[in-house]
């Protein structure tokens, strides 16, 4: 009898990773034309998914930059958007475990994007894989690649590529999402629904109340508020 040993390997994370670049290169495309649409040159368009890497972010970025908002009002928005990635690290390391070699976590955690962290956790519990920094690496490198390259293709294509295909370039700004709640479905457990369910309710009442930035941002909270009330109780009583 053969005993199953997960796989842990670069290339294994480069595999892992197909899924999340096959949804990231259209989007990063599509990023692409809308950036060299708003007047940013191909290298700045390449450069802005190489430094911030942040895919809905980005877009954001995008739209204040040409709305002509003030620079600390758009740094401060996109720090907002995205500080939720500073937690993936630790509650990565987390289900991994104390013991997992974490000597070059300083340079795969930039990887750690919503998709890529959703695909790590899924493959990890399901037992497809076990951790490793190489494995990160790989995983994290192949999602970059994709995002880095799309945008690429995108911006020498030039802001004009999608005119001709107005469908197509409204279905693009909805591969992200959607990318991340198939990724998210896959790790849902029942003890998970009380904290998602009070997440959808504040963006759904803050978006109609207020905007749709304020309903994401207030989801988020809400969650993370209901997830650390929900589980930090359990530990409590056990």
């Amino acid at each position: 009898m053969s005993l199953h040993v997960p796989k842990s390997s670069f290339a294994t994370g480069l595999v892992t990773a197909l899924p999340i670049a096959m949804g990231y290169f259209p989007i990063a495309f599509s990023f692409g034309v809308a950036a060299t649409r708003a007047g940013l040159t191909e290298v700045e368009a390449v450069g802005l998914s190489l430094i911030i890497y942040a895919g809905a972010a980005q877009f954001l970025a995008l739209a204040l930059i040409t709305s002509g908002a003030p620079v600390l009002v758009a740094a401060f928005t996109l720090v907002a958007m995205n500080i939720r990635h500073v937690l993936y690290g630790p509650a990565l390391m987390k289900r991994v475990g104390a013991g997992a070699r974490r000597r070059y976590a300083w340079a795969w955690a930039f990887g750690l994007t919503d998709e890529v962290f959703g695909a790590a956790l899924g493959a990890l519990a399901r037992g497809k894989v076990a951790f490793s920094e190489p494995f990160m690496f790989g995983l994290g490198l192949g999602a970059y690649a994709a995002w880095v390259s799309g945008t690429a293709l995108g911006a020498f294509a030039g802001g004009a590529a999608l005119e001709g295909w107005p469908v197509v370039d409204a279905a693009l700004g909805f591969m992200l999402p959607a990318l991340f709640l198939a990724l998210l479905l896959s790790i849902l457990s029942r003890a998970q629904l009380p904290a998602i369910a009070v997440a959808v309710l504040a963006t759904v009442g803050v978006t109609l109340l207020w905007s749709g930035t304020a309903g994401i941002l207030a989801g988020m909270v809400a969650g993370a508020v209901a997830g650390v009330l929900r589980f930090g109780g359990k530990r409590d009583a056990g």
